[in-house]
């Protein structure tokens, strides 16, 4: 199986839907960069054009995440295609007025499940910073399990070295959210 993307298409989540990003969505990624709790996470200078990259670079599938009629944030995905090492990896950012409601839960959750039947991928992989908690919480609801702190991994807005966790997902791991949805109702 490739990693080529399958005709454009929107997965539906229990509480997000995720379509393929588009030229028009990139004003409003762009002010979500921009929120201080997110460029902290995803630094940047000139987040139009990198949202815009991003768009455009044939490795990244980027999927604007859709909470009813509001864009609230991007998931994108990537995949090793070398046969003995094939995976795939997820990243995401979220406005932070949608943080603690289920909706990161649900986009990772749903992206997961996609790579896994779509594409057939075996493996899944996300590497949060050590320090983010609520975003590793939200990664072991859906089932990601830590491997291993990556030190120095990645160089944050602040110009230092900062410590990434290594999580990775198996399709046996993968979780229906029903306990999420019990505790919403």
């Amino acid at each position: 199986m490739s990693s080529e993307p399958p005709e454009a298409t929107s997965l539906r989540g229990a509480l997000v839907t995720l379509r393929p990003t588009t030229e028009g969505d990139v004003p409003a990624l762009t002010a979500i960069r921009a929120k201080p709790e997110v460029h902290r996470r995803w630094g940047g200078t000139d987040l139009a054009a990198e949202v815009a990259r991003d768009l455009h670079d044939p490795e990244v599938h980027l999927l604007t995440v859709i909470d009813g009629e509001r864009i609230v944030g991007a998931i994108q995905w990537g995949a090793e295609d070398e046969p003995d090492y094939r995976h795939a990896n997820i990243d995401i950012y979220l406005d932070p007025s949608v943080h603690g409601q289920g909706i990161g839960t649900d986009a990772v959750r749903t992206l997961a499940r996609h790579l896994i039947d779509a594409y057939g991928h075996h493996r899944i992989v996300i590497d949060p910073a050590v320090d983010n908690t609520a975003a590793i919480r939200c990664y072991e609801k859906v089932g990601f399990r830590p491997v291993g702190v990556m030190r120095r991994y990645e160089r944050g807005p602040d110009g230092t070295w900062h410590d990434g966790l290594l999580m990775d997902l198996l399709p046996e791991e993968l979780t229906d959210g029903a306990a999420d949805r019990r505790r919403r109702t």
